[in-house]
């Protein structure tokens, strides 16, 4: 299997910036946490779920 470092790195990037608000809701899980959360980061949650495209596209 070829490792896609263009994925790795941003799988990297998109956890470190969402970092924060991922400690917030798992500590105490709202709705309006989670809504703010897309509100703020709205590219990062973009981009996890577009990854599995992505992964397929790049293969």
């Amino acid at each position: 299997m070829k490792l896609n470092f263009y994925l790795i790195f941003l799988y990297i990037f998109i956890f470190v910036d969402l970092s924060n608000e991922i400690k917030i809701i798992t500590d105490h899980f709202t709705f309006s946490a989670l809504y703010f959360s897309f509100m703020r980061n709205p590219l990062s949650f973009f981009i996890i779920f577009t990854l599995p495209y992505l992964q397929k596209k790049l293969k």
